[in-house]
């Protein structure tokens, strides 16, 4: 158990790792005020997802232990959008449709709402108070 816990931790470290490579890659290329990085990162996270699982569900060509640690470990560093468009997609092919949608407006909502809360925190914190 220690062992893929181990395992998971240093795939995280390699997608994290890879993540911020391609940031500084994309800032070099178009300049900071673009979200190429993260677009690429989202994307590329996206389509490697699927291919992995799918390779892994469908051919056994993947041990479960490896497909944990690859997709969990380092896809779930890389971007965590893979992951909600994954599980979307696989809502919809089960015909859960009115889930798939909640699952992607309702993250996608909320995710923005956190944000946008987290950032008022903060500048109240930082500012001595809540606006008035």
């Amino acid at each position: 158990m220690i062992r893929i816990w181990i395992w998971l931790a240093a795939a995280g470290a390699a997608g994290t790792l890879l993540r911020h490579a391609t940031n500084l890659a994309a800032i070099r290329i178009v300049g900071p005020r673009h979200p190429l990085g993260t677009i690429v990162v989202n994307l590329l996270g996206c389509f490697l997802f699927g291919l992995i699982w799918h390779v892994a569900e469908y051919r056994s060509w993947i041990h479960p232990q490896a497909r944990l640690v690859i997709l969990t470990g380092f896809l779930g560093a890389f971007t965590t959008f893979s992951t909600l468009a994954f599980e979307s997609v696989h809502m919809l092919q089960r015909g859960h449709t009115g889930f798939a949608m909640a699952n992607l407006i309702g993250q996608n909502v909320a995710g923005l709402a956190c944000v946008a809360f987290g950032m008022f925190l903060a500048r109240a914190l930082t500012t001595g108070g809540l606006p008035s």
